[in-house]
């Protein structure tokens, strides 16, 4: 049997399919190449919006203006979840960080203690 990734011939187990941990794992990264970059975008938004979230909400509960969000670059399209509340209210959350559209173009800022 030969090596999937160098081509070489391995010697030991009659199941192994790489020669060694670099092959296998150049291999396996090449497999996985696609959509790693997809989800490495995708927690970096996360990541930069968390990171927002946590500047601007000093005091646990913080109102701000979506625009001033916006200039600090923060993407609206990324969240890691959306819950309503009995009363109606739907908060997007980035983790422990949530955020609740207002009137006049305010964002309602919480942090979930639970």
């Amino acid at each position: 049997m030969n090596c999937l990734e160098c081509g070489e011939k391995i010697l030991g187990r009659s199941d192994k399919k790489f020669c060694n941990d670099a092959c296998r794992n150049a291999y396996n990264n090449k497999q996985n190449k696609d959509s790693n970059n997809m989800m490495r975008n995708i927690n970096n938004k996360l990541r930069k919006n968390y990171r927002i979230l946590t500047e601007v909400n000093i005091d646990g509960k913080t109102k701000i203006s979506r625009s001033k969000l916006d200039g600090l670059g923060f993407d609206f399209d990324y969240f890691t979840n959306i819950k309503v509340y009995k009363n109606g209210s739907e908060y997007k959350f980035i983790y422990d960080y949530g955020y609740k559209l207002l009137e006049e173009d305010f964002v309602l800022i919480v942090r979930n203690q639970a």
